[in-house]
């Protein structure tokens, strides 16, 4: 038998395989948080970070955030947005079901202004 599953539903699958993006999510999940932090968790570099940031961002499950530092420096963290993965198996192959995190009003406003504004 042939399995055929939605391109971008197999690109999610093997995001989810790669141990940085798991553990990226799992980190942020609760709580927003840094690169810095999500390097130390990771045990891996910032820019192995960043990519797999871009390509979490690319497919939705994660969203990025400003914060303000006291000392008035705008700095990004991440939170995730990935809420569920089901998979059934069917007679065709594979149903894969992707649930996703609603966003709060507020992070909507800010992110819709931040875009606005540039």
């Amino acid at each position: 038998m042939t399995t055929v599953v939605d391109p971008d539903t197999e690109a999610v699958l093997a995001l989810l395989d790669d141990e940085y993006a798991r553990t990226i999510i799992i980190e942020t999940y609760d709580e927003a948080k840094s690169v810095e932090a999500l390097s130390a968790a990771c045990d891996a570099d910032p820019s192995t970070v960043y990519r797999r940031i871009d390509r979490l961002q690319e497919h939705d499950l994660l969203a990025d955030r400003q914060r303000l530092d006291p000392g008035g420096h705008h700095y990004k963290v991440y939170v995730a947005r990935l809420e569920g993965v089901a998979i059934d198996v069917t007679d065709d192959g594979f149903d894969v079901e992707i649930d996703y995190a609603e966003e709060e009003a507020a992070d909507t406003f800010t992110r819709l202004y931040e875009e606005l504004s540039g």
